[in-house]
C-alpha cells in the first residue's frame, strides 16, 4: 500500500514521496475526512467540511504505519476512523492534537495505539518532533519522507505519560476551545 488509496482524500497536499528504504511511502498536507455537498450537475463539490489538518501519513504494502494531524474537536475521530480505521492494528501509531481536550489521553482503536494531546496553537510537525526529542540535526540531509520516518521509528519507542480513556468518555469532558492563530495584521 503505497497510499494511492487514500490519494483521493488528499487536500492542499505539501508532498507525497517514497522513503529511501524499507517500502515506505509518506505524505504531508490535508486529509479529507467529510466531503462537501456536490455543487453542480457536473458532480463538482464543494470544500470539504471536515479536514484533519497538517496530517502525516507514513505507509508500506503491509498497512498505515503512523497517521498524525490536527483535530478542532474531538468530536471528528469518528470520521478519520471511518476512513483510515480499517488500516488500523497494532503496528500502527496514531497521533491527534485535539483543540477542545481539556487533557490529553490514550486509547486503543482495532489494536493501534492512538494518543490525543490537547493543543490551540502550534504546529503538528514541530510538535511530534518535541514530543520525541528531535531537532533540526536529527533531520540534517535526509528527504521529506526520511523526516517522517525518522519521527516515526522515534514513535516506536516513545512511551505516552498520558492517561488511559475512551474516546466516548472523553466526549463528555470538551470544552469550547478554538484554534488560536497568529499572523500578519
Amino acid at each position: 500500500m503505497s497510499l494511492d488509496r487514500y490519494e483521493p482524500l488528499f487536500f492542499n497536499a505539501n508532498f507525497k514521496e517514497a522513503a529511501s528504504s524499507g517500502g515506505l511511502v509518506a505524505y504531508r498536507g490535508e486529509l479529507v475526512l467529510k466531503e462537501g455537498e456536490v455543487a453542480d450537475a457536473n458532480g463538482r463539490r464543494k470544500p470539504p467540511t471536515e479536514v484533519l489538518k497538517q496530517a502525516v501519513l507514513l505507509g508500506d504494502a503491509g498497512g498505515l504505519k503512523l497517521i498524525s494531524g490536527s483535530l478542532d474537536e474531538l468530536q471528528q475521530y469518528p470520521f478519520v476512523v471511518e476512513k483510515f480505521g480499517a488500516e488500523f492494528n497494532t503496528g500502527t501509531i496514531a497521533v491527534f492534537f485535539t483543540v477542545n481536550i481539556p487533557k490529553g489521553f490514550v486509547t486503543t482503536t482495532n489494536g493501534a495505539t492512538v494518543a490525543f494531546i490537547p493543543l490551540v496553537q502550534g504546529m503538528v510537525w514541530t510538535e511530534l518532533s518535541d514530543l520525541v526529542a528531535l531537532d533540526k540535526g536529527d533531520f540534517k540531509g535526509l528527504s521529506a519522507a526520511d523526516k517522517v520516518v525518522t519521527v516515526f521509528d522515534a514513535l516506536k519507542s516513545y512511551k505516552f505519560k498520558l492517561a488511559e480513556n475512551t474516546v466516548d468518555e472523553a466526549l463528555k469532558t470538551t470544552n469550547n476551545a478554538k484554534r488560536e492563530t497568529h499572523g500578519a495584521i
